[in-house]
């Protein structure tokens, strides 16, 4: 009884400190020891940090470093070069200002799904939706929700094949790749993608109506949280085509090896040499380790003699990856410590019976439960797939369904309760734009939770009837 409450109480904590702005590296520790503490196991309360804890953060990162840093260098690199606003330029003067909303919405997809970050995708596409927002009279309030369509929703969480780190995690627990359930997770992407927009151009329509425009607004908000708008390159003279490259690299290479190369090659010997190496839970994290690391050597090499300062760009990217990587690392630590306890057992039951004959449901509802009150689809994926993953795998072997398709759908739902106000993501993209939760989360709450937890419970009611595909 203890036990489950203070499980209960520090969850609550983490999700009230988290949204006050604390960091999640020292909150995830303080709140595992407490609840051991909580659950009047006084002597285990040091044990549990430095071998429960550090070692699932260390498991955590053992896994999945490379992609963070990977993904974070690959990000800073294109903000560097200028590709990022060389295809938002694009896109813009292909689509013209009257398709502000859509523009936007496209531009981020593009960067996104290519495997940019999708902060670096936000600080690069503000000023260019700012301006095209205003010429075509659309209220600013409506930007961060554009932005966040784009980049937090169906190329994070649902299209195939996207390098986003949510699409990875699943990897090495179901033994799949980031190409799973590819026609679902197509038509859980169209859903987001139509309804979001068309719920956005709703909302413009009415303001256009009801004479509100763009809005006069302070531009000093939006230095507000320190954003520095400076750290994208003014360098914008590069082709659409040698700036589309290196993100059609990171799809293509991934595919390539995922389908071609791979399952052709003999992994016998290297088997033998690594007796405990899951070598089929490791080929997908491997693919994409691959497919971003020749993205950013062809980027590097196309834009040999145009760069500002390349070292100080490869830097800044390295450094980008530390903060997020040990974010969500320090609170799968804490999950793997909330997993030790007693109580553990009994919301574990509780979640895996929710539905004994259909494990999607009760996936489902931990990993959006989870990455709500952490805030984050990664913490919240990585925590319940830490504590509950083998149990999912293998009710999944016994009921029949395709691992594929609990890897879609445990994304797809680690996307959906996962900006609730006191997100990160959520209170770095506000600002950024310089505007507040009560100008915009409204919007940003409907095409990022509301939408997306519909395309789940589309994706779940397929995948039931029909079974992966």
């Amino acid at each position: 009884m203890f036990s489950t409450l203070a499980i209960i109480v520090t969850l609550l904590l983490l999700m009230f400190f988290a949204y006050r702005g604390y960091s999640v590296l020292i909150l995830a520790p303080i709140m595992a020891v407490l609840a051991v503490l909580l659950s009047g196991d006084f002597l285990s309360s040091i044990p549990a940090y430095t071998d429960v804890f550090m070692s699932a953060l260390s498991g955590f990162l053992l896994k999945f470093f490379p992609i963070f840093l990977l993904g974070a260098l690959f990000g800073r690199l294109i903000a560097d070069s200028g590709a990022a606003t060389a295809i938002a330029n694009t896109v813009v003067n292909k689509m013209g200002s009257d398709k502000a909303i859509l523009s936007v919405i496209m531009v981020c997809a593009i960067l996104t799904y290519g495997g940019v970050s999708l902060f670096v995708v936000a600080f690069a596409i503000y000023p260019i939706a700012k301006n095209l927002f205003k010429a075509a009279d659309i209220p600013k309030r409506l930007i961060p929700a554009a932005i966040a369509l784009g980049s937090f929703t169906f190329t994070m969480t649902a299209l195939p094949g996207t390098p986003a780190i949510q699409n990875a995690i699943p990897i090495p627990y179901y033994n799949t790749n980031v190409f799973a359930a590819p026609i679902l997770g197509t038509i859980g992407a169209a859903i987001m993608f139509f309804a979001g927009w068309y719920w956005l151009q709703l909302r413009a329509n009415k303001a256009k109506l009801a004479g509100e425009g763009y809005g006069s607004h302070d531009d000093d908000l939006e230095q507000k949280g320190d954003i520095d708008h400076s750290q994208t390159s003014l360098d914008h003279q590069i082709s659409f085509t040698t700036a589309i490259i290196p993100l059609i690299l990171v799809i293509a290479l991934n595919a390539l090896l995922t389908y071609g190369v791979f399952p052709s090659l003999d992994f016998s010997a290297l088997q033998a040499q690594y007796p405990d190496l899951n070598i089929q839970g490791s080929l997908g994290l491997w693919s994409i380790i691959i497919a971003l690391l020749v993205a950013c050597t062809a980027l590097v090499i196309l834009r040999i003699g145009h760069w500002h300062n390349l070292k100080k760009s490869i830097n800044r990217g390295t450094y980008d990856s530390m903060l997020p990587i040990f974010n969500t690392a320090s609170e799968v630590g804490y999950g793997a410590v909330i997993a030790s306890l007693a109580g553990f057992i009994i919301i574990r039951d509780s979640i895996l019976n929710l539905t004994p004959d259909n494990p999607l449901i009760s996936e489902a509802v931990a990993m959006t439960t989870l990455a709500g009150i952490t805030g984050s689809s990664s913490g919240g994926l990585s925590i319940a797939l830490s504590t509950l993953g083998e149990s999912y795998y293998k009710m999944a072997l016994a009921t029949g369904i395709d691992p594929e398709l609990m890897h879609r759908v445990a994304v797809m739902a680690a996307g959906g309760l996962d900006t609730l106000p006191h997100s990160g993501a959520v209170i770095t993209l506000l600002a950024i734009c310089g505007l507040t939760h009560k100008q915009s989360y409204l919007n940003i709450a409907m095409v990022t939770m509301g939408i997306p937890l519909i395309a789940t419970t589309v994706v779940i009611v397929l995948g039931t009837l029909f079974g992966s595909f």
